[in-house]
C-alpha cells in the first residue's frame, strides 16, 4: 500500500502516546503531524488538510468530542477520516463518538500492530470507486449486476436487502448510524418503522450464513468479515 501521500494528524496531551504513534506511522510511510491540545489539533488541521484526524478524548481546551464536531461541521472536513483514540471505553461514550461524527473508535492501550491494521482498514474505504465490485474472503457482492455470491455460491436477496449489504460493505469498519441507513436505503420521503433495519439485517445473516455484521448496541451496524 502506498501510503507516501497520506496525511494523518494525532491529537493526544500526553507526549509519549504521540511520539509511540507518530514514530509506527513514520515507518510505514505516512505524512505525521501532533498536535497536545483540542485548540492545537483544530489550528493544524485547518493548516495541513490531513485525510486522517486521529483524537484522544480527554485534552485540554477542547476534548476530542468538540474537535470532532466542529471539524465535521466544516465542508472541508466532511469527508475526513477521523478516528478516536482514547482510554475511555464506557459505551456511552463510545456511542457520543460515533454519533459526533466519528469513523471508528479504539480503546487505550493498543498495540502498535492492531492500530496500523485499523488506520489501513479505515483508508481503503476511501480507495473503492463508486459502484465497484466488493470481493472479501469468498464474498463477491456486484452492485452492476445486483449479484452476490459466497465461495461460488450465488445469494438471493431481495432489493433493500442487498442495498443494505452493499453500503455496509463499501466501508468495511465504519459504524452506519440507524439514521443514515434509513435515509441512504430507503430515502427520506419513505417512513419505514424502527425495526425495519433490524428485520432486514436478520434476513441478510439468514441468507448469507457468516457473521459479517456487526451490531453495534444504541448506534447502528458495521460490516466485517
Amino acid at each position: 500500500m502506498n501510503t507516501k501521500a497520506r496525511k494523518v494528524l494525532i491529537a493526544d496531551d500526553e507526549p509519549d502516546i504521540l511520539e509511540i504513534l507518530k514514530y509506527n506511522l513514520v515507518k510505514e510511510g505516512y505524512d505525521v503531524t501532533t498536535a497536545k491540545d483540542g485548540d492545537e489539533a483544530l489550528e493544524k488541521a485547518k493548516q495541513t488538510q490531513p485525510e486522517m484526524v486521529i483524537l484522544d478524548i480527554m485534552m485540554p481546551r477542547k476534548n476530542g468530542v468538540e474537535v470532532c464536531e466542529i471539524l465535521r461541521a466544516q465542508p472541508a472536513f466532511k469527508e475526513t477520516l477521523i478516528l478516536f483514540l482514547t482510554a475511555l471505553n464506557d459505551e456511552a461514550t463510545q456511542i457520543k463518538g460515533l454519533t459526533t461524527g466519528a469513523d471508528d473508535y479504539l480503546s487505550k492501550p493498543i498495540s502498535p500492530k492492531v492500530f496500523l491494521s485499523k488506520v489501513q482498514s479505515l483508508f481503503r474505504r476511501i480507495k473503492e470507486p463508486e459502484n465497484a465490485i466488493i470481493k472479501v474472503d469468498g464474498l463477491i457482492i456486484d452492485p452492476e449486476k445486483f449479484i452476490v455470491e459466497y465461495n461460488g455460491q450465488e445469494i438471493i436477496l431481495a432489493k433493500k436487502e442487498f442495498e443494505l449489504l452493499y453500503l455496509l460493505a463499501t466501508k468495511p469498519g465504519r459504524v452506519f448510524l440507524r439514521n443514515e441507513i434509513l435515509s441512504q436505503v430507503w430515502g427520506n420521503e419513505v417512513i419505514v418503522g424502527d425495526r425495519t433495519i433490524d428485520v432486514h439485517i436478520r434476513k441478510i445473516r439468514q441468507k448469507l450464513g457468516i457473521d459479517c455484521i456487526t451490531t453495534v448496541k444504541g448506534v447502528g451496524y458495521k460490516f466485517e468479515i
